[in-house]
């Protein structure tokens, strides 16, 4: 579990200093996604749910949106520099104009003496001379949208129903609409919950086959269960989606079957004609339920964020 959280911080970082190459210089890069992955485990506080870490990362937002900021906030530093440096002020021929804020003395830490005044324009460090990342999405980004949601305004899509599964869909368009996730991006991070998710649709396929059983137990059955105990051991799924999701088919077979064995009934009633019913139509219900339940399952983990 804790493999994933840092799984899923270490490719937010990637993509933010892939998205970095060629708008900032390699030291500026380097200290970027430093302190990128800082903030974010800061913002983590030390949790191992790969759930509660994704939504941290929601929070952040666009990775190469931060990276447009960290550029216009260093070209702004290097502006201020730029107009504070004059003749006679010390700064000599192999001295880079630009190289200030973005290393040594320009950080947190670095020498008392040669630090911004805390809270100066352009220098990105807040009070007490603390450097300030820039705010994660919910913050700054989308104040207006928030706005908007408060005078009832209702011209985004954000926080509608199904907004991931809608994010999916799109990514074959635009691979920015799911900030990088898409179903082979799932697959490559989750294949036990994949795995039990194709145990689970196995077990329903095999139901039309009337396999013989092993001991007493229906072959569809034991796959069955095998699935469903993958899918109750995983902890990437919320525990309401873990027994929704592997309980659909139980419900399907036994609720599924009584009410739509006792409609079938009809005019000859009686326990050996509803038995009969039954038997016919509770496979068939256990299938429609395996399906729903992996089709929940699968939403919720590509909706993970």
């Amino acid at each position: 579990m804790r493999e994933r959280a840092d799984q899923l911080v270490l490719n937010y970082v990637s993509r933010a200093a892939d998205a970095a190459h060629g708008v900032l210089r390699s030291e500026q890069r380097l200290d970027f996604a430093r302190r990128l992955r800082a903030r974010i485990e800061a913002e983590v506080g030390g949790s191992e749910n790969p759930r509660a870490v994704a939504k941290v990362l929601d929070r952040f937002g666009d990775p190469a949106a931060l990276v447009e900021r960290e550029a216009r906030r260093l070209a702004t530093t290097d502006s201020a520099t730029d107009s504070a440096t004059g003749p006679g002020s010390g700064t000599g021929p192999g001295t880079s104009p630009g190289s200030g804020p973005a290393t040594g003395a320009g950080f947190a830490g670095g020498p008392a003496a040669t630090r911004p005044a805390a809270g100066a324009p352009g220098t990105g460090l807040g009070p007490g001379g603390t450097r300030r990342f820039p705010a994660v999405r919910d913050d700054t980004l989308h104040a207006p949208h928030r706005a908007g949601q408060q005078r009832g305004s209702r011209s985004t899509s954000l926080g509608l129903p199904f907004a991931g599964l809608r994010r999916v869909a799109m990514s074959t368009a635009n691979p920015m609409a799911t900030g990088g996730r898409d179903a082979r991006t799932v697959v490559k991070e989750h294949p036990r919950e994949i795995g039990a998710l194709v145990i689970l649709v196995a077990a329903a396929l095999l139901v039309p086959f009337g396999l013989p059983s092993l001991a007493i137990f229906p072959v569809p059955l034991v796959v069955w269960a095998a699935g469903t105990a993958v899918v109750l051991l995983s902890e990437s799924w919320e525990a309401r989606d873990r027994f929704l999701g592997a309980g659909a088919p139980l419900l399907g077979y036994a609720v599924g079957g009584v009410l739509v064995g006792g409609l079938r009934v009809g005019a000859e009633p009686g326990f050996d004609t509803f038995m009969t019913e039954f038997w016919a139509v509770s496979g068939t219900m256990f299938m429609i339920g395996t399906g729903l339940g992996v089709v929940w399952l699968a939403y919720r983990l590509l909706d993970l964020t």
